[in-house]
């Protein structure tokens, strides 16, 4: 009977070794899950930080864009201005080029005659 309780303490020892093995392969697998995972992780950060690196960059580029918008917005109301003002004066001088063709008209058949 000994001999047999024996036996059977050996079954078990077997038994929880090849449990403790199929544990101690489960952990291992489970930390190198876990590795790889961790390395995704570190990737993703890293994607993140450049590309919120590269959002920060594009937002000072759109307001440099603004400001440039801005001015050139500015120059064009100028340029319009000084376009308005020149139109004036053109039809302004166009009005007294025709007033003294009327005069010269009117001045020339008397002097022609006289």
């Amino acid at each position: 009977q000994a001999e047999q309780m024996c036996r059977q303490l050996l079954r078990t020892q077997e038994e929880h070794e090849h449990l403790l093995q199929a544990a101690v392969e489960q952990a291992e697998g489970l930390e190198h899950n876990l590795r790889s995972v961790e390395a995704v992780l570190s990737e993703r950060a890293a994607q993140l930080k450049d590309a919120q690196a590269q959002l920060s960059r594009n937002k000072l580029l759109i307001e440099d864009l603004r400001e440039e918008n801005r001015r050139f917005a500015m120059a064009l109301q100028a340029a319009e201005l000084k376009q308005k003002s020149t139109e004036e004066k053109n039809q302004l001088l166009e009005e007294q080029a025709s007033a003294l063709k009327q005069l010269i008209g009117k001045i020339t058949p008397v002097s022609l005659s006289g």
